[in-house]
């Protein structure tokens, strides 16, 4: 209760950029933390999903494998998210790649959380960051990550990728790759990211044919879903 109470006065005080713009029935799989909606008539059983940013939660990764037999390819390049995977007892159709996703192969800084209970690496530095702890890691663009494996446009691609997802954003739309459903958590308001940077790159998502049908209570996770998916059901 008192969480909820907490939502509700942050949402006052400084409200959602963005509000659903579609009405589809969906559901939110995963726990509090880790959890993601996806749409009920639309995700078809053995979807293939793109997790990206893994952490130390796959309780959506998990629930998606449940409810729709799902194939998931979970990708998180940082050492203590592998470490954590690597002491899991997952299924079969979970994958795991040790490499993060940015708009050009290479390698990238993540930059380590301010405080040791937290597990999420960042493309920028925070207050309070200990710049010796940054790690470097290999990284891929989300077309080579569908080339390195069979080649297929995921049905979902999932990233919570800490401020990385605006450069991916516009890799991926400058490419011929649709995601049918897109769930990203944007970071505006954290890592000195502006509101502008968001409503930009979900201006550029809604003329590529994505339209919002999910905003969480907080205001950062979004759930997307492209006009080629919504045509199969009209």
């Amino acid at each position: 209760m008192l969480r909820q109470m907490k939502s509700a006065m942050r949402r006052l005080v400084r409200p959602p950029l963005h509000r659903a713009e579609i009405r589809l029935p969906y559901s939110v799989l995963g726990t509090e933390y880790g959890g993601w909606p996806l749409l009920k008539d639309l995700t078809p059983q053995k979807a293939v999903i793109f997790s990206v940013g893994v952490g130390e939660d796959v309780s959506f990764d998990l629930a998606a494998i449940e409810r729709y037999d799902a194939v998931v390819h979970g990708f998180d390049p940082t050492p203590r998210s592998a470490a954590w995977v690597a002491r899991q007892n997952l299924p079969a159709a979970f994958h795991f790649h040790a490499v993060g996703i940015a708009a050009a192969d290479g390698e990238a800084e993540f930059f380590a959380p301010t405080r040791d209970d937290y597990v999420s690496f960042s493309a920028k530095p925070t207050d309070g960051s200990n710049l010796a702890r940054m790690v470097r890691a290999p990284v891929r663009r989300l077309a080579s990550l569908i080339a390195d494996l069979d080649g297929t446009t995921p049905d979902v691609l999932k990233m919570d990728v800490e401020g990385f997802e605006y450069g991916v954003l516009e890799d991926m739309l400058v490419g011929q790759h649709r995601p049918g459903q897109l769930l990203v958590e944007f970071h505006h308001r954290m890592y000195g990211i502006e509101d502008a940077l968001t409503i930009q790159h979900v201006n550029q998502l809604r003329v590529a044919g994505y339209k919002i049908f999910y905003v969480s209570s907080g205001g950062h996770e979004y759930g997307l879903v492209h006009q080629a998916l919504l045509d199969k059901i009209s």
